[in-house]
């Protein structure tokens, strides 16, 4: 590739992340293959995802753009066995089992130009979810599949250490699983909840998180019923036990909390809410909080108190 084509294959993928970063900025978090078709970018006309198969290559570019991983709920079987590698960096099957399929061209070619794409991934509930930028950084043939890095992805929901750490393999794994889990879970339930905090209903989603009620370490599991959508005071709050949920999605806050006297963001934020029903809920019961992982939660909140 030469360097006009580079550049012109860079200009676009950067007006493709700029568009989706305006998206997220407003609240979108999911996104349908019309939502991202028939877009302006760079003076092209193009989508950014693809429609049936799994790796994108537009017509006016050289390499691939995008590539979909389909949603599946746990322990159900995947058209293709996508998995993070014990060294902590996940590979993306090639399509089919012919390593020189346009398809398979067109991410190598991306690999070898080390140009940045958008992984799509499916949330649960429909849609997809877009972690950009990505690279290829490897390609293990025999095993028909490439090497994928989403260290460079913007993820402002897990701490990732620096990158001049030496990581233990094992530790890195664990990361990018969470990594990987992360951008679907937070799309699947802002949307259940309207993009609303649970607590207040505050609905700037930039600064809303999606928060486990059972977490990570213990063994949550990414999926809605297992999550509550939170701004940020009130993650925080839920986090360090300030704040409590019981299995009847009524909130509670620390006993010495409550005889705090700290001015009107304590009161007003914090103190007020003691006592009173979540004010957001999914509509769809089956995307209802589980109560039973509320309890658990919650009696850890009332020893701590």
């Amino acid at each position: 590739m030469n360097p006009a084509d580079r550049l012109r294959e860079l200009a676009i993928r950067h007006a493709a992340f700029a568009w989706l970063d305006r998206q997220r900025a407003e609240g979108k978090e999911t996104f349908s293959q019309q939502d991202t078709s028939g877009l302006t970018l760079a003076g092209e006309t193009m989508r950014l995802m693809p429609t049936q198969q799994g790796i994108w290559k537009p017509g006016q570019l050289a390499a691939a753009l995008s590539f979909r991983t389909v949603y599946r709920p746990d322990g159900s079987n995947r058209p293709y066995d996508d998995a993070v590698g014990v060294d902590g960096f996940y590979r993306y099957k090639m399509r089919g089992d012919d390593p020189n399929h346009f398809e398979n061209r067109a991410l190598r070619e991306a690999m070898i130009e080390r140009l940045p794409l958008i992984w799509w991934l499916g949330v649960q509930g429909g849609g997809y979810s877009a972690l950009y930028p990505i690279y290829l950084v490897g390609e293990e043939r025999a095993d028909l599949q490439f090497v994928v890095d989403i260290d460079a992805v913007p993820q402002p929901d897990i701490a990732w250490p620096s990158t001049d750490l030496e990581l233990d393999p094992s530790y890195r794994q664990q990361l990018t699983k969470r990594r990987l889990h992360q951008r679907p879970f937070r799309a699947a339930v802002l949307r259940a909840y309207r993009t609303s905090c649970a607590v207040c209903s505050f609905r700037h989603s930039d600064l809303l998180d999606a928060a486990h009620i059972q977490e990570d370490g213990a063994g949550g599991r990414p999926v809605v019923t297992n999550g509550l959508t939170l701004c940020k005071m009130h993650h925080a709050a839920y986090d360090r036990k300030i704040l409590g949920i019981t299995p009847d999605y009524e909130v509670r806050i620390n006993a010495e909390v409550l005889r705090e006297v700290d001015g009107p963001m304590l009161l007003h934020g914090i103190q007020e809410f003691h006592g009173q029903k979540l004010m957001v809920l999914p509509a769809r019961r089956a995307e209802r909080p589980n109560r039973l992982l509320l309890d658990e939660r919650f009696q850890a909140f009332l020893n701590a108190s």
